[in-house]
């Protein structure tokens, strides 16, 4: 008798897990089936296809060759049998059957299964807030909402995305591309938590508010209102005009007929499996947005749903499906998204992360120019390192800029993954020519101060600290150690100007006492200057992390001529 595998889910993960099997064992009966009426189409895309800059939806649906992956494409190229509009009412393990629904006709059916594969996906997350299910309410997942939702986004009108992250990132630029006035509003103290820590999200807000979206973050939203559709966002005593909402709060497994037929839920909500993604059930496999994985630095379950990690668990729950052996080994977390001119990403843990995971950490901010300086359309890019103190492993690494931080991300990823320290990743080889990288790569340039960090030679402050220190009114000297020009043209308020040539020379005007903390424009000068006054007896030197690039709050603008 041939094997019967039954795929619950026809997106990212389904369908690779179906295809998979089915490549693997060609005589096996393999049936998909989803809810809705579109199938294995790229999610991540419905932002760009919003905002016009995917052309229609077919092309989100489409091979590489252009053919549309519909029921004829995976039946007559795949060898898949699909049953779309289908729910799966019940699972019946004992008996190996599942209940059906078709949602047009409510005919009830039966289907038999050998081996099971969970690819249930995810929900958003909608929060219980008064007035919610008003009409102009939006949630962004499938292809039907995105249709919904561009249809919608009128010209002129005024759009609130709820919630700072990925989703809501994305959104916020695509309607704000349709021209609406749109307002991004977070309940947490910044943007993309969990993604980046504050010192580079505040530049992510920074950017969104050049692009003309109103960000207003440390804010809940408690309600709605409006008569026949949404006319306010309710935010306590304050009141937002708003014609359409996008809710991106967040997803939630989808986990109820896991759960309802004693298929094992891991500590984070979803779908508990193995390395195998085997379930409790060794007849059930689960992959995708429905299940969790383990963090490759931690070594903790996590819930991290991204279209990259599904596709990966997909081909390996197939294997594993059609009597193969295949494993998958974890994540760590590898994020990236847009921002308008903004590249935004991290590979690993957040500073934050590393600390409540009971890490002793040390960071560096790095900004450098993405390529040779002097090459033309070389542009700056932010590294933030996370290092574990005396294994100097690297914990995590976060870059943002208009240049090419992918590829930084994608070299870190593979070092965090191997457990690389910051020893070996400044000896990595990594590609250099003017047009493509500096001599020393970012990564490497990093990698280099976060290792001057960690033998105590230097010693950095992060731009949230000073900041701090400003607002709490300490003694101490922010010293700016760039020239006279640079120094005139913008600045930093509050910084006496030592340039660093004369710095030797000058140390009789700088107290021993206070606290000295030097800046330049990337703090290349700044080390230099802490280097100096530690070895002239300066005990509380220190240097700013990161310089001018990496300062996201306000600066002052060129200092007039003195006559």
């Amino acid at each position: 008798m041939k094997m019967r595998i039954v795929v619950i889910g026809a997106n990212a993960a389904g369908a690779k897990a179906a295809s998979k099997a089915k490549r693997l064992n060609a005589q096996a009966e393999i049936t998909m089936i989803d809810r809705g009426r579109f199938i294995s189409y790229g999610a991540c895309g419905i932002p760009y296809f919003v905002s016009d800059a995917v052309g229609g939806v077919k092309e989100l649906m489409s091979t590489m060759a252009g053919v549309v992956r519909d029921h004829g494409f995976f039946q007559k190229v795949k060898g898949v049998a699909v049953l779309t509009g289908t729910e799966v009412i019940r699972i019946d393990r004992g008996a190996k059957r599942l209940g059906l629904r078709n949602l047009a006709s409510g005919e009830l059916s039966e289907l038999p299964y050998d081996k099971l594969i969970l690819a249930t996906g995810s929900t958003p997350l909608v929060p219980r807030l008064e007035n919610v299910d008003l009409p102009g309410i939006l949630t962004v997942k499938k292809i039907e909402d995105a249709e919904l939702l561009k249809e919608r986004a009128v010209p002129g009108g005024a759009a609130c995305i709820v919630g700072g992250g990925l989703i809501g990132l994305e959104t916020a630029e695509a309607l704000r591309q349709r021209g609406m006035r749109v307002t991004l509003v977070e309940m947490r103290d910044q943007l993309l938590p969990g993604v980046l820590d504050p010192e580079v999200a505040n530049l992510v807000q920074k950017q969104l508010r050049q692009q003309g979206v109103e960000v207003r973050t440390g804010t809940a939203v408690t309600g709605f209102a409006g008569a026949q559709r949404v006319e306010r966002v309710v935010m306590g005593p304050r009141e937002l005009p708003a014609d359409l909402v996008v809710l991106a709060p967040g997803v939630t497994p989808n986990v109820a007929l896991a759960c309802e037929a004693g298929i094992g839920i891991g500590p984070t909500g979803a779908v508990a499996v193995d390395a195998r993604l085997c379930t409790n059930d060794p007849d059930v496999f689960a992959c995708g947005d429905c299940c969790e994985t383990t963090h490759l630095v931690t070594g903790q379950k996590v819930y991290l749903p991204l279209g990259s990690t599904a596709n990966k668990q997909g081909r390996v729950a197939g294997i594993n499906a059609a009597g193969g052996a295949a494993t998958f080994g974890g994540v760590i977390g590898t994020t990236i998204v847009k921002v308008f001119n903004l590249n935004v990403g991290k590979a690993g843990l957040t500073e934050a992360e590393a600390r409540r995971a009971g890490f002793d950490v040390e960071t560096v901010l790095s900004p450098a120019p993405d390529r040779a300086h002097f090459f033309p359309g070389a542009k700056p890019i932010l590294l933030k390192l996370v290092a574990e103190k005396g294994s100097g492993r690297i914990l995590g690494v976060q870059a943002a800029g208009e240049g090419a931080v992918d590829k930084r991300l994608d070299a870190a990823a593979v070092a965090i993954s191997f457990g690389a320290t910051a020893e070996q990743m400044a000896q990595l080889d990594l590609a250099y020519a003017p047009p493509y990288a500096p001599a020393m790569d970012n990564l490497i340039v990093a990698a280099d101060i976060l290792k001057n960090k960690l033998a105590g030679e230097a010693r950095g402050i992060t731009p949230q600290e000073v900041k701090r220190k400003f607002e709490e009114e300490e003694d101490f000297i922010l010293l700016d150690v760039r020239s006279p020009a640079e120094h005139n043209e913008v600045g930093i308020v509050g910084a006496k100007l030592v340039p660093l040539g004369a710095l030797r020379d000058r140390l009789g005007e700088l107290p021993r006492d206070k606290e000295i903390i030097a800046f330049c424009k990337i703090s290349l000068r700044g080390y230099e200057a802490q280097r100096i006054l530690s070895s002239a007896g300066y005990e509380k030197a220190k240097f700013l992390d990161g310089g001018i690039l990496a300062w996201p709050y306000e600066l002052r603008g060129p200092l007039e001529e003195k006559k």
